[in-house]
């Protein structure tokens, strides 16, 4: 609200007295609390001067105050059509539009008076979801923790996202990357076999297309068929022998086999390319430990907790040390580390690095 300033705005207007009179006594019943008396007020104050924008525009705010919005749409609508430059009588009615469900109409006031939050909020609920997302990620720059800004930032993002794959699918429906993208939805609702299918015929249009062998070896590894995803997993190394996570997931289905050697290879490939990825460090690790390298394995499982502090991976990690600790008989060191397993567990946190999508590492 602006009103300890009205009355010093109002006087420097064409105004009458009686005007004047009831614009202070609004300000004053504004102050002390006393809204529906202000409202009152700044009605009559629009009946003695009714071209006199700064009464409906603040009779409009002192609406939106009380949380009566439907009533302070005229009232705003009237100060701007009295006054076009009262950028406050913009700002409130754009903010009171989008507030009873009138984005369209409220996003010109707000462009206008650069409201870049309320804005891309409107933008969002009209579609307008490239521009809102550039407004959304300005205005939240400003208001780092702002939830109704991380909120419609988020479902910008997810229905540009929706939008640009529904045209993909709808348009090209028998592309590569239309199965890709199929395939990944059946991927979230766990339907492995339609998913297998969808990156299969994906594969058959484009063999060499970065991502599918990855992604395939996902849905095998979700079905626990570790053979198929291990060759897929090797098939995006050979493609990407640059892409880190192609060689933690295909040491991670190694490993899933029994065969430690070769785990540990694309695994420290993986960490080399990737320093310090907590999911790549806990599997070399158990790779380490298979080969009796239990030096190489603490090395690894000290630095997962470092990474790490409250997660599953993070106890797993202090297990595995209490396990390398025990062995060497140093029963302080073990107790810590089980300890520190044990409090994890009670925390309930479940989440499985395995279980990651493809570029969420």
């Amino acid at each position: 609200m602006i009103l300890a300033l009205l009355f010093l705005i109002a006087t420097a207007e064409a105004i009458s007295p009686e005007g004047a009179r009831h614009m202070q006594a609004g300000v004053d019943a504004h102050k002390q609390g006393h809204f529906d008396i202000a409202i009152s007020e700044f009605r009559k104050a629009t009946e003695t001067d009714p071209t006199f924008a700064q009464a409906f525009l603040n009779l409009g705010e002192e609406y939106a105050n009380t949380g009566d919005y439907r009533a302070a749409i005229p009232a705003l609508k009237r100060a701007v059509e009295l006054s076009p430059d009262l950028d406050e009588a913009h700002r409130q009615l754009g903010f009171v539009l989008l507030t009873e469900g009138f984005p369209g109409e409220a996003i010109p006031h707000l462009e206008r008076v650069h409201a870049l939050g309320p804005l891309g909020i409107a933008q969002t609920e009209t579609g307008q979801y490239q521009d809102a997302i550039g407004n959304l990620s300005t205005a939240l720059a400003d208001k780092p923790n702002d939830q109704d800004l991380l909120y419609y930032l988020g479902r910008a993002a997810g229905l540009l996202s929706k939008h640009a794959i529904d045209t993909l699918v709808t348009e090209y429906p028998d592309s590569a990357r239309s199965h890709q993208a199929m395939a990944e939805n059946y991927f979230v609702l766990r339907q492995i076999p339609q998913a297998e299918n969808e990156l299969q015929q994906a594969l058959r249009e484009r063999p060499n297309m970065p991502g599918l062998h990855l992604e395939l070896g996902l849905v095998y590894a979700k079905a626990e068929d570790w053979p198929k995803a291990e060759t897929e997993f090797r098939a995006e190394t050979l493609l990407r022998p640059g892409n880190a996570e192609a060689s933690y997931r295909l040491g991670s289905a190694l490993l899933q086999q029994g065969k430690a050697k070769e785990a540990r290879v694309e695994l420290e490939r993986a960490d080399n390319l990737q320093p310090d990825m907590p999911e790549t460090l806990y599997s070399l690790g158990k790779a380490a430990s298979s080969e009796g390298d239990t030096a190489a394995a603490e090395k690894a499982w000290l630095r997962v907790t470092e990474l790490e502090h409250d997660t599953s991976l993070a106890a797993q990690a202090h297990f595995g040390l209490a396990g390398i600790y025990r062995k060497q008989g140093n029963a302080e060191k073990a107790s810590a580390e089980m300890a520190q397993f044990r409090k994890l567990q009670k925390t309930g946190d479940t989440k499985s690095a395995d279980d990651s999508a493809p570029g969420q590492r």
